[in-house]
């Protein structure tokens, strides 16, 4: 379980074609000495095992389903990428809970530009877009924000000078893929209509 308030960004130093799946290589100098064999990270927000470890990068394996449905496919040796390692027990919880499985990828269409402040707009699918309300959380790469406008297949966010910063957001331009995960709270209650309308 993770927050979506991002650690670090860390950069891609390896990939490796490992069958149907691939070895992701990742440098951080911040988190990377704290980190040990077998714990989760969340990469982009999506939650992945620390496979292997050195003084200054840790390795992730990402099978086939992880890599399409995720932006982690698309990554080459250099990506930055966001950092987060799991909650721990009487942690402050400044984002929201984050399950770090991923529910689809969005593509960043508009931005509305206020000079250190920025508006983003996201093209999703229907299916995520019915579990969106404004004023309601998102994940977008990992990070926990608020939901400003939700509209069929389209939702926006407002970012801070902080978030474009300390995060990868700061860096996608238009076109880009990112990883979406709506709110945990969404997805149970879209379920239980989805099952009181099939009865």
């Amino acid at each position: 379980m993770f927050s979506g308030i991002v650690e670090s960004m860390g950069f891609v130093t390896g990939l490796t074609e490992e069958g149907v799946g691939r070895r992701i290589e990742i440098k951080d100098l911040l988190i990377s000495q704290s980190l040990n064999v077998a714990d989760s990270v969340a990469v982009n927000g999506c939650c992945l095992t620390v496979v292997g470890k050195s003084d200054s990068t840790f390795e992730f394996q990402a099978g086939p389903e992880t890599l399409a449905r995720t932006n982690l496919g698309e990554l080459i040796v250099g990506s930055r990428v966001n950092l987060e390692r799991s909650l721990l027990i009487g942690n402050r919880l400044g984002g929201h809970f984050v399950s770090g499985h991923i529910d689809g990828k969005g593509e960043l269409i508009k931005i509305d530009d206020f000079g250190d402040w920025k508006d983003y707009y996201f093209k999703i699918s229907p299916d995520l877009s019915i579990q969106t309300a404004s004023k309601g959380s998102i994940t977008v790469d990992g990070v926990s924000l608020t939901l400003v406008k939700c509209e069929k297949e389209l939702f926006s966010v407002a970012l801070i000078p902080f978030t474009l910063k300390e995060t990868t957001l700061g860096l996608h331009k238009i076109g880009d893929k990112v990883n979406i995960e709506t709110d945990i709270l969404a997805k149970y209650v879209h379920q239980l209509f989805n099952s009181k309308e099939q009865k």
